[in-house]
């Protein structure tokens, strides 16, 4: 070096050697600051850097150099590009000579190449002191395939190419382990050629390791439920110990984790949001956490499903309607149109029901059902529950929804009473009015037609007897109304129903077009005790059969038709008949005298019954108008003449009740009628008269 008009010798190695490091790391992406910060001794005057082994002063204009202090310079490099990426090291002096350079320092300039793709083989979840196997590849033909471990470590492996020709791709493998639960491992690849080793691709995707460990599991849950409607979002909680730094959500299959998220605030949950979930977002899913003592257990399994992936809408349905007997069997039954290989039922707020594996499918080539029993019945099986349909290739994609069928359970307190109060047989257009009634202070009472899925709520009344009710008006009767009813009594702050009442049949007559016969055996003047039997018959196919007599509360009696003697018929035996037996029927019957044996005629025929039934009819009234015009005679007569004595009588007789002046029960029409198939439906009663013999 001249100084002057003297050359001054340097003396290389007269002092320690500088120390080189880059900041903010060796490996940046382009157009990242760089800083070099070169250390040397006391007393050295000037610094200088050199890259790939020769003076870095064509770029002098990137460089500058400041005096921090005595023994420290720094050297940046704004906006970082290809050109800048290699080998650097730095040299001081003084006056008296130069140190030696320090030792090199590679900086890496990455983003020169589009990514690779990093995959783990055969899961990322790896069980402690386990080996995974990484896999790096990319459809550019690198010569170089580098695999690095993030954080403090500082880790890489290098492998040279190979091509994968099913996949039609350059990858390269690398085995790493044992990896322990103390620490996180996680990691990125890059791909370069090896003419400019230090210039590189983008990086991967980060693949972090998830370490089965050995603190407490994390709990998981989605909102607002595993079951999701078709592009509808979903958010996934999973929270775990107060001193967690973050969660990773893991689905189960995937050769990456589903994401990283640190927790919301100190001991918070960490929030993982799906704002659109699709197809691809189905499946099983796992949360870990990992704090300062390493990584949790895996949390429970989450499944997610997708509702609304298949259009048809199936239709869910109670074989016994939609209230449940506790202690009970309830049935429910999914029926779709379209052929699937599993139908699924839900409840609402909870787990979806694959506990109900047990169900009967039935597959046609129409239609697919599936039958599901749940016994004994207890209130947990109270709510609302849904049916889908599903492949078993895909069994997280479902049809959408049935409609929602809500279940209560009934048997919790005493059952009521269900009254008719027009008869349980009424003709078309009439009205009709029903009434549960309970000693129990039910707050309101639920009606339900059975083998219906609907019912009908009203509050209940308190009465001056200390009884509660309700009225049900069902208004202007038809064949839709016929059938068997029940009701509950319920209280206000509680879904749960009483016991059923007693089932209550209600039916319709006029329903069919053809009307059927009655007739009676032994004959129609009976004495009291006898044995009564009616033939009920019909010349049309009638697979039921129903007298009944009119004016009463009664259950009307009902028995199966048979075919005999080219007819449909049924016979209804009644045996020890009193007054009460009489009156109003396709037949007069008489009841009289002192009671006897009864006899045992031959059975009548059809034919013959028809032609007594005549001769009766006419007989009745004859005998009626002529008893009738005599009894208006001599009451008159009595009535001028002895009117003052007749008022004595009775004033005399009052509370007194003669045989022969009490009000006969059961006296009205007993009819016969016949129902095919539908009980609610009846034929056109047939039309005569029983009367009481005095």
């Amino acid at each position: 070096m001249r100084i002057g008009n003297k050359t001054r010798v340097l003396i290389v190695g007269t002092f320690p050697k500088p120390i080189l490091t880059v900041q903010p790391d060796s490996v940046v992406s382009k157009h990242t600051n760089v800083t070099f910060l070169c250390e040397g001794t006391t007393g050295a005057k000037e610094y200088c850097i050199y890259k790939d082994g020769g003076q870095y002063t064509h770029f002098i204009q990137f460089l500058r150099m400041r005096k921090k202090s005595q023994n420290e310079a720094e050297f940046s490099i704004s906006k970082t590009d290809e050109h800048h990426a290699g080998q650097y090291h730095c040299c001081c002096q003084n006056y008296d000579g130069q140190s030696e350079c320090s030792d090199s320092v590679e900086l890496v300039v990455t983003g020169a190449y589009s990514k690779p793709n990093l995959s783990v083989q055969p899961s990322p979840v790896v069980t402690e002191g386990g080996n995974v196997t990484f896999q790096c590849d990319s459809r550019e033909q690198f010569d170089r395939f580098i695999l690095t471990m993030e954080g403090p470590q500082k880790l890489s492996w290098m492998q040279g190419k190979q091509y994968n020709n099913s996949a039609e791709l350059f990858q390269s493998l690398f085995s790493v382990g044992p990896v322990t639960s103390r620490q996180r491992w996680t990691f990125r690849c890059y791909g370069f050629d090896r003419k400019r080793p230090q210039v590189w691709s983008e990086p991967s995707d980060t693949l972090e390791l998830l370490i089965s460990g050995t603190l407490h599991k994390p709990t998981i849950k989605a909102e607002p439920g595993p079951v999701i409607a078709y592009k509808s979002a979903v958010t996934i909680w999973c929270q775990g110990s107060l001193d967690a730094r973050l969660y990773v959500l893991h689905k189960q299959g995937s050769p990456k984790h589903w994401g990283t998220e640190s927790p919301e605030g100190f001991g918070e949950r960490a929030k993982f949001s799906m704002p659109s979930v699709t197809e691809e977002h189905v499946g099983h899913y796992q949360c870990y956490s990992y704090s300062s003592a390493g990584w949790s257990e895996p949390s429970d399994n989450l499944e997610i499903v997708v509702t609304g992936f298949y259009h048809n809408k199936p239709i869910l349905s109670a074989l016994s309607g939609p209230v449940a007997t506790l202690g009970g069997i309830l049935t429910l039954q999914c029926v779709s149109q379209d052929k699937y290989q599993k139908l699924i039922i839900t409840k609402k707020d909870e787990k979806f029901s694959s506990s109900l594996e047990d169900s009967q499918d039935i597959y046609t080539h129409e239609h697919s059902t599936a039958t599901f029993s749940m016994s004994p019945v207890t209130p947990a099986h109270r709510g609302i529950f849904r049916c889908y349909g599903y492949r078993m290739d895909t069994p997280q994609l479902w049809t959408v929804s049935s409609d929602p069928l809500e279940i209560h359970i009934s048997g919790l307190s005493k059952k009521p009473s269900l009254l008719t109060l027009q008869g349980h047989i009424l003709d078309p257009g009439k009205s009709l009015t029903l009434q549960c009634c309970s000693d129990i202070n039910y707050d309101r009472f639920v009606l339900h037609k059975v083998r219906e899925s609907d019912f009908t709520q009203n509050y209940g009344q308190r009465t001056h007897s200390g009884l509660s009710l309700a009225n049900f008006t069902l208004g202007s009767v038809s064949n839709s109304t016929g059938g068997q009813y029940r009701c509950y009594g319920a209280h206000n702050l509680s879904s749960e129903l009483s016991a059923p009442s007693d089932a209550l049949d209600i039916m319709i007559t006029g329903q069919l077009p053809f009307t059927s016969f009655l007739s009676v055996k032994p004959n129609s003047t009976v004495h009291p005790g006898d044995n009564v039997t009616f033939l009920c018959w019909s010349r049309n196919p009638t697979d039921n059969f129903i007298v009944y007599k009119n004016g009463t509360d009664h259950q009307p009696k009902q028995l199966k038709s048979k075919f005999q003697d080219g007819h449909f018929q049924a016979e209804f035996s009644m045996s020890g008949v009193t007054s009460t037996f009489s009156g109003s029927s396709p037949v007069e019957i008489t009841v009289s005298g002192e009671p006897m044996e009864a006899s045992s005629p031959p059975p009548l025929k059809p034919m013959e019954a028809s032609r007594l039934e005549c001769f009766l009819k006419a007989l009745v009234c004859v005998s009626v108008a002529f008893a009738l015009f005599l009894f208006i005679l001599i009451f008159l007569l009595l009535r001028r003449r002895q009117q003052g004595k007749v008022r004595k009588e009775v004033a005399k007789m009052e509370g007194e009740e003669p045989w022969f002046g009490k009000p006969v029960e059961g006296i009205g029409q007993k009819p016969c009628l016949g129902w095919k198939t539908d009980p609610g439906e009846l034929q056109p009663p047939s039309n005569s008269s029983v009367f009481l013999s005095g």
